[in-house]
């Protein structure tokens, strides 16, 4: 954290409401996983490595989200450089899930799915390589979102394995991760697998009814060693 560039921010986004520039994210506080990078904040990756690391420039999304007004709250714990899936490898010690403290909260994005939880930020960022945004958001009992490959910026996002990584969105529901990957989306020329397609409105379809849905499922899922709730719960049908 660091307050005085909190401060600063929020009174950029209080002056822009002021004068009626404001976006619908303007002055909604996020909180990023310590993977991005952003200038005069520190980034370490949950590193000893890096823990005096300031970064001299902002990643691509985060300056996204910074131009429609949101305000930084920090940098989230997560598994150190992402390497982990319980974010218990970090150099500042083990992140815990707010509904049961014994739990994990899952990882390597372990730090953002807990503070949208605890209801300390409404929205974080996650990064996820296999599974580190979505893993960490079903533990916590929050949303979470990777996107197709190449629909949002890595660009001042530390490499895990630039081949599978994405930034996506982590908030209450799916609504607000929507609003969110509205405003990450888009081409960058700096990012060489970024996808140069036309921008799309992810909010369109929420309200549309899901009577119909059809959902594949890798037939990995019901292989030796499921257990049996598991298993139970992946061949009972939805109903809406």
């Amino acid at each position: 954290m660091d307050k005085d560039l909190t401060l600063a921010e929020a009174k950029a986004a209080d002056a822009r409401i002021a004068t009626g520039n404001a976006t619908s994210l303007t002055g909604v506080p996020i909180a990023y996983k310590d993977i991005f990078v952003q200038q005069g904040w520190r980034s370490a990756c949950s590193s000893k490595m890096l823990d005096s690391f300031v970064s001299p420039y902002t990643a691509t999304v985060v300056q996204n989200l910074l131009d429609e007004g949101m305000v930084t709250l920090g940098r989230t714990n997560m598994d150190e450089f992402a390497m982990g899936s319980t974010n218990e490898t970090s150099f500042y010690g083990a992140t815990h899930n707010p509904w049961n403290t014994a739990h994990t909260p899952g990882g390597s994005s372990g730090g953002s799915a807990a503070v949208v939880a605890a209801r300390l930020a409404p929205a974080a960022l996650g990064s996820d390589t296999g599974g580190s945004i979505r893993q960490p958001s079903s533990h916590c009992g929050i949303t979470g979102i990777k996107p197709t490959y190449g629909v949002v910026s890595r660009f001042g996002m530390v490499a895990y394995a630039s081949s599978f990584d994405q930034a996506g969105p982590m908030a209450q529901t799916a609504e607000d991760c929507a609003f969110l990957l509205n405003a990450m989306a888009g081409f960058d020329e700096r990012d060489s697998t970024s996808l140069g397609r036309e921008k799309e409105d992810y909010t369109r379809d929420l309200n549309q009814p899901l009577k119909g849905l059809k959902v594949g499922l890798p037939k990995e899922y019901f292989g030796e060693g499921n257990s049996a709730d598991v298993q139970t719960a992946l061949q009972t049908p939805l109903i809406y």
